[in-house]
């Protein structure tokens, strides 16, 4: 066996911005062994600002101009919190989060972006919305868009005014009056049919560029109808009306704003050195100049004598030699030095299938200049989206095994974790079934267990108890934890019961002191958030050294002898099948591990996971269910196997089973787990001659699930009421899937429909 590589430093990333891209894209290519990272972020899906403007416009759908995180974490091994920091405790090093443990640091990242300058026009917090955060715009511009197509369309007239006369206002202007001319069957070029007007407090637009670039930007701006408004200094905004300076004022029915930028709150408040402009101070090393072990970059960060504007140019430049200066930092190895360019290229984007290119003395516009900046965008996107494929360790010697056998081994060599890293369920059977004696020892009732042990005890007792133990598939050990825990306290809801008790198991890997200290408490607090919510004590425990984290519980209930359970195998003739949860866990979490999983699957996926068995379980017991268990590993099909007895079969109606964001998408991908070609062989008693047997929703049944739903039978005439309770509850994609029949001499136990 290889040695584990022991966790030692931890790196935490702030931030999903340009510069943080090409850290993690790095980490992905060039893993450091024994350095843990965490990313921390507001946004998960995060927006590409070079190409706003199209998106604005129509060229582009959003997936065109959103990076996806959640893969690229992934890809880089990194664990993934989606919150919003609001403190970090620098000299501890120590960032705090609402609702879970506190995260300790030894090596910190920022690179958050900036906001539109708020405090330099009063109103404009409340009455406009500012071009930052990209995501509010473009949910707002949703809104202005919809009430300016309403009013254009019944011939009244719509005004946006536009306040700053920088690129991002020019072409904003640009790219929404495209968008509504497009709405209208007009061309892009036609003058506007909203009326758009774009306030600067300078002489003219685009400061900073040379002048024939200003020059060509307003005769744009006027052929298309768009009013520039110079020398307007905008003193404050009220509702629907923008107050200057000389005492005019002009009424708009919407109001953007893309004034200065400045940096969050939160951040002014961390004790770090900002310069002049307002920014965390960095030195060439994108080192805070207050704290060696801060980095800083971006919109975020300004260099120490050599300021630059807040721009996307600046952020992605940053990226490589911060990806280089985070890990050479932690490694004790030499730093880079960033040197700033002088003057920056700038693609402006003027929505008709042209571009403005300004570096310098330099102009161009055009077709050419367009498809430049196309380029140059989609090979961005491309980057951090298009992730190479996860090639998982497989090394056997020539001539152990048949051919066939290898090639079957290989295709799984990538191991699931979580359920999907169950034994066989045929494995399992088979030895169990090894197990029965016949000297004194009842071991008989174990290739028939429910789904927790019954033991009867003195004085009118019994113990209910179940043991469950799984393999980490986060790397956020406080989620893990969580799902790990409702996971094994549904062996016990799945009988109509709740754990009263529970005892630890725990596997942590090798870690320095300070790691596995943090570690355990995620996973403790994790565990502990859920017992709480069961009304359950933990009572002890057990952990040890793993090759991987594991965590699991052995959970009891202390009932009278004569507290009803449900059992699996009390289903009756006539009963409906009625599942509380939609299935495509173990398919989604395989996609994650091969970067294939967007955010919103994996976050429907782990949202899931984390709603508890216990309420559902006391419906089904309100409403007389004759048998129940949950759904896990063995899959749909392998679980309703077990509850069938030899006078029963079910009818499944196929298309009523519902399926998780993205499950079906992947399996039609062929991306399953590990232990889904075992459950197929399930496959054996199931009629699936209505249906093509590669039909992913056919396929669905055999995917192992962690935390699933229950599966219970109940009687038909109270099973609509039951449904009814169950989504009331909270529980949506509850549904009738089935019904129970008799087996009419029948060879196959279930039957799809």
């Amino acid at each position: 066996m290889k040695p584990s590589t022991p966790i030692v430093k931890h790196l935490v990333l702030i931030g999903g911005g340009h510069s943080h891209l090409f850290v993690l894209k790095n980490l992905g290519m060039n893993p450091v062994p024994g350095l843990a990272v965490t990313l921390i972020t507001r946004d998960v899906v995060t927006p590409y600002s070079g190409s706003l403007p199209g998106f604005l416009a129509g060229a582009y759908d959003h997936d065109q101009m959103h990076i996806d995180l959640a893969p690229l974490a992934q890809f880089a091994g990194a664990c993934l919190i989606q919150q919003e920091v609001t403190a970090i405790d620098l000299p501890n090093r120590t960032i705090r989060l609402d609702g879970r443990p506190a995260v300790q640091f030894d090596v910190l990242s920022l690179n958050t972006g900036s906001s539109p300058n708020t405090t330099l026009i009063p109103g404009a917090e409340t009455y406009a919305t500012g071009i930052k955060p990209i995501d509010t715009l473009i949910q707002r511009w949703h809104d202005i868009s919809a009430q300016a197509l309403s009013r254009l369309r019944q011939k009244q007239n719509f005004h946006l005014a536009i306040i700053g006369g920088g690129p991002a206002s020019v072409e904003f202007a640009l790219a929404t009056q495209a968008r509504i001319n497009q709405e209208l069957g007009l061309s892009a070029d036609d003058p506007s049919a909203m009326q758009i007007s774009l306030l600067t407090a300078n002489k003219q637009l685009l400061l900073g560029h040379n002048t024939k670039v200003q020059r060509f930007a307003a005769q744009e701006l006027e052929q298309r109808g768009i009013n520039i408004l110079p020398e307007h200094e905008v003193s404050h905004i009220e509702s629907g009306i923008i107050h200057c300076a000389d005492d005019k004022t002009i009424t708009a029915d919407a109001i953007v704003y893309a004034t200065g930028a400045s940096l969050p709150e939160w951040q002014k408040s961390l004790g770090l050195q900002l310069s002049k402009d307002g920014f965390i101070e960095v030195t060439s090393t994108l080192q805070s100049t207050s704290y060696d072990y801060v980095f800083a970059a971006g919109d975020a960060a300004t260099i120490a004598g050599a300021p630059r504007p807040k721009s996307g140019v600046y952020a992605v430049r940053h990226g490589k030699v911060l990806a280089h200066n985070l890990l050479a930092y932690a490694r004790g190895k030499r730093l880079r030095k960033y040197r700033p360019q002088q003057h920056a290229l700038a693609l402006m984007s003027l929505s008709n299938g042209k571009a403005i290119a300004s570096r310098g003395q330099l102009f161009l516009q055009g077709k050419l200049a367009w498809h430049f900046k196309h380029r140059i965008d989609s090979a961005f996107l491309r980057k951090f989206s298009q992730l190479p494929e996860m090639k998982a360790s497989f090394e056997l010697s020539s001539g152990l095994v048949d051919q066939s056998t290898e090639l079957q081994m290989r295709k799984h060599a990538l191991r699931c974790a979580g359920c999907g890293a169950k034994v066989p369920a045929a494995i399992l059977k088979e030895v169990l079934n090894g197990l029965r004696s016949d000297d004194d020892l009842p071991l008989e009732h174990l290739a028939q267990a429910e789904d927790a042990a019954i033991m009867e005890l003195p004085q009118g007792q019994r113990l209910v108890q179940s043991v469950d133990l799984l393999k980490a598939f986060s790397n956020d050990p406080w989620i893990f934890a969580r799902i790990a825990t409702i996971h094994c306290l549904s062996d016990l809801h799945a009988m109509g019961v709740t754990a009263d008790s529970a005892q630890a198991i725990v596997g942590l890997p090798p870690a320095s002191s300070s790691i596995a200290k943090a570690q355990l408490s995620d996973l403790m607090h994790g565990c502990q958030q859920e017992l709480l919510a069961d009304h359950c004590e933990l009572i002890g425990g057990h952990t040890a050294e793993a090759e991987t984290l594991q965590f699991g519980l052995c959970v009891n209930a202390l009932l009278t002898a004569d507290t009803p359970l449900l059992t699996k195998t009390g289903v009756q003739e006539g009963n409906v099948l009625i599942l509380t949860k939609a299935l495509g866990t173990g398919t989604v979490l395989a996609a994650h591990m091969r970067y294939r999983a967007r955010y919103a699957w994996l976050q429907a996926c782990l949202a899931s996971m984390l709603q508890s068995n216990r309420d559902a379980a006391a419906i089904f017991v309100e409403h007389q269910a004759s048998a129940c268990t949950d759904i896990t590993g063995f899959g749909l099909a392998g679980h309703l196997l077990e509850m069938l007895g030899e006078q029963t079969q079910a009818s499944l109606f196929l298309r009523a089973i519902k399926s998780l964001p993205g499950a079906l998408e992947c399996l039609r991908s062929q991306i399953t787990s590990s232990l889904h070609a075992d459950n197929s062989l399930a496959g054996k008693q199931i009629d699936t001659s209505e249906f093509e047997r590669t039909d992913p929703q056919c396929e669905l049944l055999f995917d192992p699930q962690t935390a699933g739903g229950l599966l219970a039978s109940v009687p038909a005439s109270r099973s609509e009421d039951c449904v009814a309770a169950l989504q009331q509850a909270g529980y949506c994609e509850a549904v009738i899937i089935g019904e129970i029949r008799s087996t009419q001499g029948k060879p196959t136990l279930i039957t799809l429909q």
